[in-house]
């Protein structure tokens, strides 16, 4: 899998995500968004590997 994501891309995507992830868990277990935390996750884990399989698919990188 080769990176395609750049270093700054990265950061955002982690900062972002963990914004989402920290938003939901404030939310409580009542009213848990579930498909929020879900896609916070996969920036987190998109920033951390630096691939996107969105970019793959369209041949761009951001690096």
């Amino acid at each position: 899998m080769k990176q395609n994501v750049g270093t700054v891309d990265a950061l955002l995507r982690i900062t972002c995500g963990l914004v989402g992830l920290a938003w939901c868990a404030a939310k409580g277990r009542r009213n848990f968004p579930y498909m929020i935390a879900i896609m916070s996750a996969m920036k987190v884990a998109e920033g951390i590997i630096r691939y996107c399989p969105m970019l793959d698919m369209m041949n761009k990188r951001t690096s």
